[in-house]
Protein backbone atom coordinates (compact mmCIF):
# COMPACT_ATOMS: atom_id res chain seq x y z
CA UNK A 1 0.00 0.00 0.00
CA UNK A 2 2.95 1.89 0.57
CA UNK A 3 3.54 1.82 -2.95
CA UNK A 4 0.79 3.82 -4.23
CA UNK A 5 1.80 6.28 -7.28
CA UNK A 6 -0.97 9.22 -7.04
CA UNK A 7 -1.30 10.78 -10.52
CA UNK A 8 -3.24 14.05 -12.02
CA UNK A 9 -4.68 12.39 -15.30
CA UNK A 10 -7.51 13.84 -17.73
CA UNK A 11 -10.92 12.84 -16.64
CA UNK A 12 -11.84 10.97 -20.07
CA UNK A 13 -8.46 9.18 -19.43
CA UNK A 14 -9.61 7.64 -16.76
CA UNK A 15 -13.53 7.25 -16.27
CA UNK A 16 -14.06 3.73 -17.91
CA UNK A 17 -11.43 2.89 -14.69
CA UNK A 18 -13.58 4.92 -12.48
CA UNK A 19 -16.56 3.40 -12.67
CA UNK A 20 -15.06 -0.32 -12.81
CA UNK A 21 -13.98 0.62 -9.21
CA UNK A 22 -17.30 2.37 -8.13
CA UNK A 23 -18.62 -1.30 -8.66
CA UNK A 24 -16.25 -2.73 -6.23
CA UNK A 25 -17.02 -0.36 -3.58
CA UNK A 26 -19.91 -1.23 -0.69
CA UNK A 27 -21.84 1.87 -1.61
CA UNK A 28 -21.32 2.76 -4.97
CA UNK A 29 -23.74 5.79 -5.35
CA UNK A 30 -24.95 7.91 -8.49
CA UNK A 31 -23.57 11.07 -7.86
CA UNK A 32 -20.24 10.00 -7.32
CA UNK A 33 -20.06 7.83 -10.95
CA UNK A 34 -17.88 9.65 -14.10
CA UNK A 35 -21.31 9.78 -15.80
CA UNK A 36 -22.66 12.09 -13.67
CA UNK A 37 -19.85 14.05 -12.75
CA UNK A 38 -18.95 15.03 -16.38
CA UNK A 39 -22.54 16.60 -17.10
CA UNK A 40 -22.34 18.18 -13.73
CA UNK A 41 -19.07 19.50 -14.31
CA UNK A 42 -20.48 20.80 -18.44
CA UNK A 43 -22.69 22.78 -16.28
CA UNK A 44 -21.36 24.09 -12.63
CA UNK A 45 -17.35 24.29 -12.75
CA UNK A 46 -17.29 27.43 -13.36
CA UNK A 47 -13.56 29.03 -13.23
CA UNK A 48 -12.31 26.34 -10.51
CA UNK A 49 -9.73 24.25 -11.79
CA UNK A 50 -10.30 20.73 -11.79
CA UNK A 51 -7.94 17.77 -10.45
CA UNK A 52 -8.62 14.29 -10.57
CA UNK A 53 -6.08 12.76 -8.55
CA UNK A 54 -5.50 9.26 -9.06
CA UNK A 55 -3.70 6.46 -6.81
CA UNK A 56 -2.30 3.41 -8.76
CA UNK A 57 -1.00 0.26 -7.75
CA UNK A 58 1.36 -0.08 -11.07
CA UNK A 59 -1.17 0.48 -13.91
CA UNK A 60 -3.99 -0.58 -11.43
CA UNK A 61 -6.43 2.02 -10.95
CA UNK A 62 -6.32 1.84 -6.68
CA UNK A 63 -8.51 5.01 -5.83
CA UNK A 64 -9.99 8.63 -7.64
CA UNK A 65 -10.22 12.01 -5.79
CA UNK A 66 -12.08 14.42 -8.22
CA UNK A 67 -11.27 17.48 -6.97
CA UNK A 68 -12.31 21.44 -7.84
CA UNK A 69 -9.36 23.79 -6.55
CA UNK A 70 -9.69 27.69 -6.16
CA UNK A 71 -6.56 29.22 -4.38
CA UNK A 72 -5.49 27.29 -1.57
CA UNK A 73 -9.06 25.84 -1.43
CA UNK A 74 -9.93 22.79 -2.88
CA UNK A 75 -13.46 20.39 -2.65
CA UNK A 76 -15.12 17.73 -4.21
CA UNK A 77 -17.12 18.02 -7.13
CA UNK A 78 -20.40 18.66 -6.50
CA UNK A 79 -22.63 20.62 -5.02
CA UNK A 80 -24.64 19.32 -1.50
CA UNK A 81 -27.57 20.94 -3.25
CA UNK A 82 -27.61 19.08 -6.31
CA UNK A 83 -25.37 15.39 -5.54
CA UNK A 84 -27.00 14.59 -2.05
CA UNK A 85 -23.79 12.52 -1.30
CA UNK A 86 -20.21 12.87 -2.94
CA UNK A 87 -17.15 11.17 -1.73
CA UNK A 88 -13.79 9.78 -3.05
CA UNK A 89 -13.76 6.35 -4.59
CA UNK A 90 -11.21 4.04 -3.10
CA UNK A 91 -10.60 0.16 -3.52
CA UNK A 92 -11.98 -1.14 0.03
CA UNK A 93 -8.72 -1.35 1.89
CA UNK A 94 -6.68 1.16 0.45
CA UNK A 95 -8.35 4.31 2.26
CA UNK A 96 -5.70 5.20 4.73
CA UNK A 97 -2.99 5.03 2.05
CA UNK A 98 -4.95 6.73 -0.35
CA UNK A 99 -5.47 9.73 1.52
CA UNK A 100 -2.00 9.78 3.01
CA UNK A 101 -1.03 10.07 -0.65
CA UNK A 102 -3.66 12.22 -1.32
CA UNK A 103 -3.31 15.02 1.48
CA UNK A 104 0.56 15.06 0.90
CA UNK A 105 -0.20 16.13 -2.61
CA UNK A 106 -2.69 18.53 -1.86
CA UNK A 107 0.06 19.95 1.07
CA UNK A 108 2.20 20.31 -1.89
CA UNK A 109 0.21 21.95 -3.96
CA UNK A 110 -0.89 24.91 -1.36
CA UNK A 111 -3.70 23.01 -0.26
CA UNK A 112 -4.85 24.15 2.93
CA UNK A 113 -8.43 23.32 3.09
CA UNK A 114 -10.05 20.33 1.84
CA UNK A 115 -13.56 20.49 1.95
CA UNK A 116 -15.59 17.35 1.81
CA UNK A 117 -19.46 17.48 2.38
CA UNK A 118 -21.85 14.49 1.58
CA UNK A 119 -20.04 12.04 3.04
CA UNK A 120 -22.88 9.45 4.38
CA UNK A 121 -22.86 7.14 7.22
CA UNK A 122 -20.86 4.29 6.25
CA UNK A 123 -18.20 5.44 4.04
CA UNK A 124 -14.60 4.71 4.87
CA UNK A 125 -13.60 8.26 3.87
CA UNK A 126 -15.49 8.91 7.65
CA UNK A 127 -12.31 6.76 9.30
CA UNK A 128 -9.80 7.24 6.79
CA UNK A 129 -9.53 11.17 7.05
CA UNK A 130 -8.46 10.29 10.79
CA UNK A 131 -4.73 10.03 9.62
CA UNK A 132 -4.98 13.34 8.43
CA UNK A 133 -2.44 14.74 10.79
CA UNK A 134 0.25 13.06 9.78
CA UNK A 135 0.36 15.32 6.42
CA UNK A 136 -0.22 18.34 9.09
CA UNK A 137 -4.34 18.10 8.63
CA UNK A 138 -6.73 18.72 11.46
CA UNK A 139 -10.44 17.37 10.43
CA UNK A 140 -13.60 19.00 12.35
CA UNK A 141 -16.61 16.77 11.13
CA UNK A 142 -19.96 18.06 11.47
CA UNK A 143 -24.20 16.56 10.94
CA UNK A 144 -24.99 17.86 7.89
CA UNK A 145 -28.38 15.80 7.08
CA UNK A 146 -30.85 13.06 7.32
CA UNK A 147 -31.49 10.82 4.51
CA UNK A 148 -34.08 7.94 5.10
CA UNK A 149 -33.51 5.17 3.83
CA UNK A 150 -36.20 1.79 3.64
CA UNK A 151 -34.23 -1.79 3.81
CA UNK A 152 -36.78 -4.16 1.38
CA UNK A 153 -37.71 -7.41 2.01
CA UNK A 154 -38.70 -10.24 -0.24
CA UNK A 155 -42.30 -9.38 -0.31
CA UNK A 156 -44.95 -6.48 -0.53
CA UNK A 157 -46.65 -8.49 2.30
CA UNK A 158 -43.65 -7.85 4.61
CA UNK A 159 -42.69 -5.13 3.61
CA UNK A 160 -46.60 -3.81 4.70
CA UNK A 161 -46.08 -6.13 8.41
CA UNK A 162 -42.75 -3.54 8.78
CA UNK A 163 -44.94 -0.60 8.62
CA UNK A 164 -46.48 0.75 12.34
CA UNK A 165 -49.71 -0.67 12.56
CA UNK A 166 -51.13 3.39 11.90
CA UNK A 167 -48.81 3.39 8.74
CA UNK A 168 -49.51 0.64 7.40
CA UNK A 169 -54.00 1.03 7.66
CA UNK A 170 -53.18 4.37 6.54
CA UNK A 171 -51.59 3.32 3.29
CA UNK A 172 -54.06 0.64 2.83
CA UNK A 173 -56.55 3.07 2.93
CA UNK A 174 -55.17 5.49 0.95
CA UNK A 175 -54.37 2.74 -1.99
CA UNK A 176 -58.16 1.63 -1.74
CA UNK A 177 -59.02 5.03 -2.38
CA UNK A 178 -56.67 5.75 -5.37
CA UNK A 179 -58.15 2.59 -6.74
CA UNK A 180 -61.61 4.07 -6.28
CA UNK A 181 -60.81 7.63 -8.64
CA UNK A 182 -60.49 5.65 -11.74
CA UNK A 183 -58.27 3.54 -14.10
CA UNK A 184 -54.89 3.88 -12.45
CA UNK A 185 -51.43 2.94 -14.12
CA UNK A 186 -47.94 2.92 -12.67
CA UNK A 187 -45.68 3.62 -15.84
CA UNK A 188 -41.78 2.55 -15.18
CA UNK A 189 -39.60 4.59 -17.98
CA UNK A 190 -35.95 3.90 -18.20
CA UNK A 191 -35.01 4.54 -22.02
CA UNK A 192 -33.42 7.76 -23.11
CA UNK A 193 -35.70 9.05 -25.17
CA UNK A 194 -38.84 8.17 -23.44
CA UNK A 195 -37.39 9.55 -20.35
CA UNK A 196 -36.23 12.50 -22.15
CA UNK A 197 -39.68 13.76 -23.30
CA UNK A 198 -41.39 13.12 -20.08
CA UNK A 199 -39.04 16.17 -18.47
CA UNK A 200 -41.69 18.38 -19.14
CA UNK A 201 -44.35 16.47 -17.59
CA UNK A 202 -42.14 16.06 -14.56
CA UNK A 203 -40.96 19.87 -14.59
CA UNK A 204 -44.88 20.69 -15.07
CA UNK A 205 -45.58 18.63 -11.82
CA UNK A 206 -42.67 19.44 -10.07
CA UNK A 207 -43.70 23.41 -10.22
CA UNK A 208 -47.54 22.39 -9.43
CA UNK A 209 -46.39 20.59 -5.89
CA UNK A 210 -43.69 23.07 -4.08
CA UNK A 211 -42.85 26.35 -4.70
CA UNK A 212 -39.68 25.15 -3.27
CA UNK A 213 -39.37 23.11 -6.54
CA UNK A 214 -40.28 25.63 -8.78
CA UNK A 215 -37.47 28.23 -7.46
CA UNK A 216 -35.15 25.14 -7.70
CA UNK A 217 -35.78 24.81 -11.59
CA UNK A 218 -35.43 28.18 -11.67
CA UNK A 219 -32.14 28.40 -10.87
CA UNK A 220 -29.53 29.19 -13.97
CA UNK A 221 -28.58 26.67 -15.96
CA UNK A 222 -30.93 23.81 -13.48
CA UNK A 223 -33.21 22.68 -16.43
CA UNK A 224 -30.68 22.26 -18.91
CA UNK A 225 -28.92 20.08 -16.56
CA UNK A 226 -31.82 17.95 -16.07
CA UNK A 227 -31.94 17.03 -19.38
CA UNK A 228 -28.85 16.38 -20.21
CA UNK A 229 -27.95 14.50 -16.70
CA UNK A 230 -31.14 12.24 -17.16
CA UNK A 231 -30.00 11.59 -20.97
CA UNK A 232 -26.80 10.45 -19.80
CA UNK A 233 -28.29 8.28 -16.57
CA UNK A 234 -30.57 6.74 -18.81
CA UNK A 235 -27.96 5.63 -21.46
CA UNK A 236 -25.58 4.28 -18.14
CA UNK A 237 -28.97 2.65 -17.37
CA UNK A 238 -28.60 4.16 -14.34
CA UNK A 239 -32.71 6.07 -14.34
CA UNK A 240 -35.64 4.42 -13.40
CA UNK A 241 -38.26 7.17 -13.85
CA UNK A 242 -41.99 6.33 -12.70
CA UNK A 243 -45.42 8.01 -14.12
CA UNK A 244 -48.52 7.47 -12.43
CA UNK A 245 -51.50 8.21 -14.43
CA UNK A 246 -55.67 8.73 -13.58
CA UNK A 247 -57.64 8.19 -16.39
CA UNK A 248 -54.82 8.97 -18.57
CA UNK A 249 -53.94 12.32 -16.98
CA UNK A 250 -50.49 12.56 -15.31
CA UNK A 251 -50.84 13.21 -11.87
CA UNK A 252 -47.64 12.60 -10.41
CA UNK A 253 -43.99 11.83 -11.33
CA UNK A 254 -40.68 10.51 -9.23
CA UNK A 255 -37.46 10.30 -10.94
CA UNK A 256 -34.75 8.08 -9.38
CA UNK A 257 -31.42 6.61 -9.86
CA UNK A 258 -30.80 2.94 -9.95
CA UNK A 259 -27.56 1.64 -8.61
CA UNK A 260 -26.46 -1.63 -7.08
CA UNK A 261 -29.57 -2.73 -6.43
CA UNK A 262 -30.49 0.63 -4.70
CA UNK A 263 -32.99 2.99 -5.96
CA UNK A 264 -32.10 6.69 -5.01
CA UNK A 265 -35.55 8.97 -5.21
CA UNK A 266 -33.82 12.09 -6.55
CA UNK A 267 -36.84 14.15 -6.99
CA UNK A 268 -40.76 13.81 -7.80
CA UNK A 269 -43.90 16.20 -8.20
CA UNK A 270 -47.39 15.48 -8.39
CA UNK A 271 -50.64 17.40 -9.42
CA UNK A 272 -52.59 19.46 -5.98
CA UNK A 273 -55.82 18.69 -7.99
CA UNK A 274 -55.77 15.48 -7.01
CA UNK A 275 -54.53 15.73 -3.27
CA UNK A 276 -57.65 13.98 -2.25
CA UNK A 277 -56.47 10.79 -3.71
CA UNK A 278 -52.69 11.31 -1.87
CA UNK A 279 -51.55 10.93 -5.37
CA UNK A 280 -48.19 12.06 -4.34
CA UNK A 281 -47.57 9.55 -1.55
CA UNK A 282 -49.20 7.25 -3.67
CA UNK A 283 -46.75 7.22 -6.45
CA UNK A 284 -43.95 6.81 -4.08
CA UNK A 285 -45.78 4.14 -2.40
CA UNK A 286 -46.09 2.03 -5.36
CA UNK A 287 -42.64 2.78 -6.03
CA UNK A 288 -41.47 0.84 -3.62
CA UNK A 289 -44.02 -1.90 -4.56
CA UNK A 290 -42.33 -1.81 -8.05
CA UNK A 291 -38.82 -1.65 -6.60
CA UNK A 292 -39.60 -4.98 -4.06
CA UNK A 293 -41.48 -6.69 -6.74
CA UNK A 294 -38.02 -5.98 -9.64
CA UNK A 295 -35.44 -7.21 -6.66
CA UNK A 296 -34.03 -4.16 -5.35
CA UNK A 297 -32.78 -4.07 -1.88
CA UNK A 298 -33.00 -0.19 -0.53
CA UNK A 299 -35.19 2.79 -1.87
CA UNK A 300 -32.86 5.61 -0.33
CA UNK A 301 -35.21 8.95 -0.27
CA UNK A 302 -32.00 11.10 -0.13
CA UNK A 303 -31.58 14.01 2.21
CA UNK A 304 -34.92 15.93 3.44
CA UNK A 305 -36.95 14.96 6.76
CA UNK A 306 -40.13 14.75 4.88
CA UNK A 307 -42.60 13.13 6.47
CA UNK A 308 -43.82 10.86 3.67
CA UNK A 309 -40.09 9.08 3.97
CA UNK A 310 -41.57 7.98 7.59
CA UNK A 311 -44.96 7.09 6.87
CA UNK A 312 -42.88 4.60 3.83
CA UNK A 313 -40.80 2.85 6.78
CA UNK A 314 -37.49 5.59 5.61
CA UNK A 315 -35.18 5.29 8.51
CA UNK A 316 -32.61 8.11 9.18
CA UNK A 317 -29.03 7.85 7.97
CA UNK A 318 -26.57 10.62 9.01
CA UNK A 319 -24.86 12.52 6.14
CA UNK A 320 -21.54 14.41 7.13
CA UNK A 321 -19.20 17.78 6.04
CA UNK A 322 -15.54 16.58 6.60
CA UNK A 323 -13.29 19.85 6.60
CA UNK A 324 -9.52 18.92 6.58
CA UNK A 325 -7.12 22.26 7.44
CA UNK A 326 -3.81 22.26 7.34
Amino acid sequence: MTSLALRDEAFDRVRGEWAGLLAQTALPVPFVTPAWQRVWLDHFQGDRRLRVLTARDGERLIGVAPLLVEGDRAELVGHYSICDYMDVVVTPGFEAAFFARLLDELAADGVRTLDMRGIRIGSPTLVAVSGAGAAGFTCTREHEALSPCVELPATWEEYLGRLSKKDRHELRRKLRRLGSGGDIALRVVTAPDEASGLLDTLFHLMRLSSHHKEEFLARPGMEAFFREMVRVMAEESMLRFYLLTLDGQPVAAVLNFDLGGVLYMYNSGYDPQYAHYAVGLMSKALLVKDAIESGRTCVDFLRGDESYKYDLGGTDQPVYHLVLTR
